[in-house]
């Protein structure tokens, strides 16, 4: 490997570094990005032409793990190779675009692609910094007009002490310094006139306070400045000259869609009706200027088909700016939004619990015209999702899965499984409601939530965090807390500064607004944040500002949830499995087991019930019907029993020898009654005063070294029956 350029920044405990190299030379930037023995390769590229009718920025973000970079080889016996990208790719990959997505020129249109590919993973330093590091670099050293560079860090917060020494923040923290943080929190940031904008924000935390989130921001703007700085002086070294692109919409077809509207857009948004979905005078408008277009070209009517949908895209691009415009305009100067709220108003608010009848919980939130239907079901250790990737494997005892239908934003589309927006969407569910839940000890249930978006007007994924902290009430899962989510906007003049903070978006607002500031958490703080932006980057005080409006609306979703289910219910639903739990001595786990397994599927197929059994001894039965799993409980508590000296059972006969008789005195368990050990008299044969199956009183007279049991019927009390009997 030739390395042309190398750069290091000191991060945390070990520094980032960056090399560009001879390897990817058709590639428009890239780039080599290591810390410690974790190594990632990042490419960006950009098409050389656009689509005149594209109406989008058609860029993609892959991020690509790769087995080998951890030296494992996964996958089933029959395809050893990488196939769909696992859950945590998706989620890193989606982290980078909402970091670089924003800094992209307005009106490009040129398809680029960013592919960060993990090399080499030790263990200990997440690839997905060094990802988004990598993607700022390459991008900013490319051909590719791009407002960057960025800077990129994750910062954790250690657990305050027990003598009330407060917390340590630490830089890039490895898994395990994760695992034991109370804030796990990555921004990405720019740097502007000398201030550092933050434009990405991705957190889990275990109820924090805004302030921590604030400070933690503090700590970080000195390193992300660094990082920010380094990219800046291989630009100056090594970039190339960015290219030109021309504006979305002609000049001359921008001038004559100018002089028809005039000020008919802006009457007909300011003059629609209060309520949700009110766009839809400037959509009538939108169809009436393109047929206007249409009729006053007088286009042969063979160049018809592709002369429309050129005239589309060039409307639409117009209208789209104008209506942003007027909605910014009108939330600044007026304090009004498209539905006739004011910034600090929220929407009506309700909720239903219990809505399905043989669910194990279930529930339906409202918020205007969002609304979401949570489904949660209930199920043992064994139904836990097993986990096989390269950062990642084990299992998952907690899942939340989210659905986006079109009917739920009155449309119509192909329906092929999760996109990328719905795994983000559950996983940030999954984040804000972990820090909640009780403990497998106390609760060793698997907990799966699905949350179906039925109707959709913004902020669906915070609706469903409430709807799905409803469902985990209505199921009588005890939860630390109740959980409440809010999206936070910004309607920002970037020409004068001015902005007012908009609580609560509805779909309008997300879609031209410019920031979706997510907020979940309880009472006691927040339990995760999301952030967005469509412009640079937002400062600490409409952060600050953002924060507090999303606690303000969290505390009022509380209250909604608390009068309407004040408690997790204190039983489960009849139709959810039974779980009981035992601690056995791992020496018997061999027991349970048995040989090939034959005990354990004896349990399992005569009680019904499913059986998992835990290295450390921990034994989990699981059944709907509780008589099938009592039997199994006594079963396995006879298996592995201590059986003393002296004590008497009533057993059952199970089978004749000719010295003696074998009878079970605990499920799984026998003992031997020497032929000798059953009458005071001689008999000849066993079967001259029992048969199999009767049951009869034994005593425990030894147990020997091999665990074997020895019994006697006459010193229990014995008295075999008369033969006419």
């Amino acid at each position: 490997m030739a390395v042309k350029e190398m750069f290091e920044i000191k991060v945390g405990e070990k520094p980032v570094i960056i090399k560009t190299t001879n390897w990817t030379e058709q590639a428009s930037g890239s780039c080599l990005v290591s810390c410690g023995d974790t190594e990632v390769l990042v490419t960006a590229v950009v098409s050389p032409f656009s689509r005149e009718d594209q109406d989008f920025f058609p860029l993609t973000v892959e991020y690509e793990e790769r087995f080998y970079a951890a030296g494992k080889i996964y996958g089933s016996r029959f395809m050893k190779r990488e196939s769909r990208p696992t859950e945590e790719a998706v989620l890193t990959a989606r982290m980078i675009d909402r970091a670089i997505r924003p800094l992209f020129p307005k009106d490009f249109k040129k398809e680029v692609q960013v592919v960060v590919t993990c090399l080499s993973w030790d263990g200990e330093n997440d690839p997905d910094i060094l990802g988004m590091i990598g993607a700022s670099f390459a991008l900013a050293t490319s051909n590719i007009p791009w407002n960057g560079p960025l800077g990129a860090i994750r910062v954790t917060k250690t657990h305050s002490t027990s003598s009330g020494q407060a917390g340590e923040w630490v830089f890039n923290s490895n898994y395990q310094q994760r695992k034991e943080a109370e804030m796990d929190l990555t921004l990405s940031a720019i740097e502007r006139d000398g201030e550092i904008l933050v434009n990405m924000i991705e957190m889990g935390a275990k109820e924090v306070q805004e302030k921590d989130v604030l400070e933690a921001y503090e700590v970080a703007k000195k390193k992300l400045n660094e990082i920010i700085d380094v990219q800046i002086q291989a630009v100056k070294k090594m970039g190339k000259k960015k290219d030109v692109f021309e504006p979305a919409v002609e000049s001359e077809i921008e001038n004559e869609i100018k002089d028809w509207i005039g000020d008919k857009l802006e009457k007909a948004i300011d003059n629609a009706p209060k309520g949700e979905k009110n766009l839809g005078a400037a959509e009538i408008l939108k169809q009436e200027l393109i047929k206007y277009l249409q009729e006053k070209s007088r286009l042969p009517e063979g160049n018809r088909g592709s002369s429309t949908a050129l005239l589309s895209g060039q409307v639409l691009a117009y209208f789209e700016k104008e209506i942003e415009r007027i909605i910014i305009k009108n939330i600044i100067e007026k304090d009004y939004r498209p539905d006739g709220r004011k910034s600090t108003e929220i929407r009506s608010l309700s909720c239903e619990v219990g809505v399905l009848p043989r669910a194990h919980g279930s529930a339906v939130f409202f918020r205007g015209l969002t609304r979401v239907l949570s489904i949660l079901t209930l199920g043992g250790p064994g139904d836990q999702q097993i986990l096989e990737g390269m950062e990642i494997v084990g299992k998952k005892r907690f899942l939340h899965h989210y659905n986006f239908p079109p009917f739920s934003s009155g449309e119509t589309a192909p329906m092929r499984g999760p996109k990328r927006r719905e795994i983000g969407h559950g996983a940030l569910v999954e984040k804000a409601l972990l820090p909640i839940l009780p403990d497998v000890e106390k609760f060793p249930y698997t907990i799966r939530i699905v949350s179906e978006v039925v109707s959709s007007n913004g902020s669906t994924s915070q609706a469903s965090v409430c709807a799905a902290c409803i469902a985990l009430m209505d199921a009588g899962v005890p939860i630390k807390e109740p959980v409440a989510g809010i999206s936070i906007g910004l309607a920002k003049d970037e020409k004068s500064g001015k902005y007012k903070v908009l609580t609560d978006i509805q779909g309008p607002e997300d879609h031209y607004g410019d920031m979706d500031f997510k907020v979940a958490g309880t009472r006691n703080g927040i339990t995760a944040i999301q952030m967005d932006v469509k412009i640079d980057g937002i400062d600490k005080n409409i952060m600050e500002e953002a924060m507090e409006r999303a606690k303000d609306a969290k505390f009022k979703i509380l209250d909604i949830i608390k009068k309407e289910i004040p408690e997790p219910r204190k039983s489960l639903s009849p139709y959810a499995p039974k779980i009981v739990t035992l601690k056995i001595d791992p020496a018997k786990i061999g027991e349970v087991i048995g040989p090939k397994g034959k005990m354990i599927n004896q349990i399992i197929e005569e009680c019904g019930v499913t059986v998992d059994v835990e290295d450390s001894g921990m034994v989990f039965i699981t059944g709907v019907d509780e008589a099938g799993v009592n039997k199994a409980v006594d079963w396995i508590k006879g298996i592995t029993r201590e059986v003393q000296v002296g004590e008497v059972f009533q057993g059952k006969v199970v089978k004749i020898m000719d010295f003696g008789a074998f009878v079970e005195i605990l499920p799984g368990t026998d003992g031997m009654v020497h032929i000798s050990k059953f009458v005071k008299d001689r008999i000849n044969s066993v079967s001259e005063v029992v048969k199999e199956g009767d049951i009869i009183p034994v005593k425990v007279m030894s147990v020997d070294e091999l665990g074997r049991i020895n019994l006697s019927a006459i010193d229990a009390g014995f008295k075999p029956k008369p033969k006419n009997e």
